[in-house]
This record gives structure tokens, sequence and C-alpha cells, in this order.
């Protein structure tokens, strides 16, 4: 699998919920000039203006919309709820390796832009589809997203969203990553008790 088709996959399993809790919610036609704008609003324009651009149709095939020269991909996923992301290369490898289910082989500091917010996903299960009472599941606003190659580093940051400020999520996994809000936080709920 290519690493755009990876990267599209990462992004249907980020609007899981927003599809299939509602099938019959279809989005409207959205023409290509509309996507394009739409992917270019997930990352800072110094970023998108040279990145490749993908949409994700809703017969979920990828379509390239514009190609792109800096190593960014940014996206637009029509499929229920749009939402929208930018991957740099680590990124990228990240999400080829997440949609394989093998180990991500992070070399350096990634970053992703989903600055339009998600329309949510569990924070304690990488493959969760739905809410559950214990999946923690968590309706991000536009914020950023790191990777570090040396894991150990994410131990000094919390797991709550509540808390202010970045977490880490899915901690304990092999796809565990820093969220950092760009602005603040709505409220989520609380963790389970265990």
């Amino acid at each position: 699998m290519s690493k755009s088709a990876s990267f599209l996959m990462v992004a249907v399993m980020l609007v899981a919920s927003a599809v299939g809790a509602d099938e019959a919610k279809k989005p409207k036609p959205v023409s290509d000039a509309q996507l394009i704008k739409l992917a270019m609003s997930a990352g800072p324009s110094d970023v998108t203006k040279n990145a490749t651009i993908m949409v994700m149709t809703e017969d979920m095939k990828m379509r390239q919309l514009k190609a792109g020269t800096n190593g960014w991909m940014c996206m637009a996923v029509q499929a229920g709820a749009l939402d929208t992301m930018c991957l740099d290369k680590e990124w990228q490898g990240w999400a080829d390796a997440y949609v394989n289910k093998k180990d991500p082989q992070v070399k350096g500091v990634g970053v992703a832009y989903m600055l339009a917010g998600d329309h949510g996903v569990s924070n304690t299960d990488p493959y969760g589809e739905k809410p559950t009472p214990d999946n923690q599941w968590i309706v991000s606003p536009p914020h950023i997203m790191i990777l570090s190659p040396d894991t150990k580093l994410l131990d000094s940051l919390p797991t709550d969203p509540n808390t202010g400020g970045p977490w880490v999520m899915w901690k304990g996994t092999k796809y565990a990553h820093i969220m950092v809000p760009t602005v603040p936080m709505p409220k989520q709920p609380k963790p389970a008790a265990k």
C-alpha cells in the first residue's frame, strides 16, 4: 500500500464514527476546488501551498487533486462529515504502519496538522470505531500532532485532555503521539474508573 493510500486510510479511521453513526447523512457534492481549499485549511499556508492534495471520496477511493513539491500531504475525507489533515513524511510513514498494524519506524520528530479539529476518536484504543464506556472518546478542536522517536519523552505528559495543554493519545501503544490543542480544549468525559 502506498503512503498516500495509508494516509487516507488513517483519515477514514478518524472519521469512522461520523460515517458509521449515521449512514443516512450523505455529504453534499463538493467541487474539486472546494476540496482543495478545505484540505489546504488543515495546515498553515506555508506548508499547504506546495503540499500534495488528496481526497478520499464517498466510495473510499483515493484521488490526487494537486501534486506537491514539499513532501507534505494534505487531504479532505469526503465521507459523512468532512475532516482534513496535513502530514509530514514521518507521519506518512506512521500512517502506513498504522493501517498495516505494524510497528512505526519513527526516525525523527513528526508533525501533523488538523487545524479544523476532528469528529472524534478513542484516546486509548487506536482502532476504536465508536464511543464506548471505557475508550475515552474525544472530539478535538484544532490541534497539532507530534511524533517523537524517543517514546520515553512522552512519559512526562498527561493522558487526560482535560488538564490543559498537550497530552498523549494512545499511550502505551506503538501509535502513541502528542496532541497539542491550538485553542482551548472543550471538557471531555472523565475516564472510566478501573
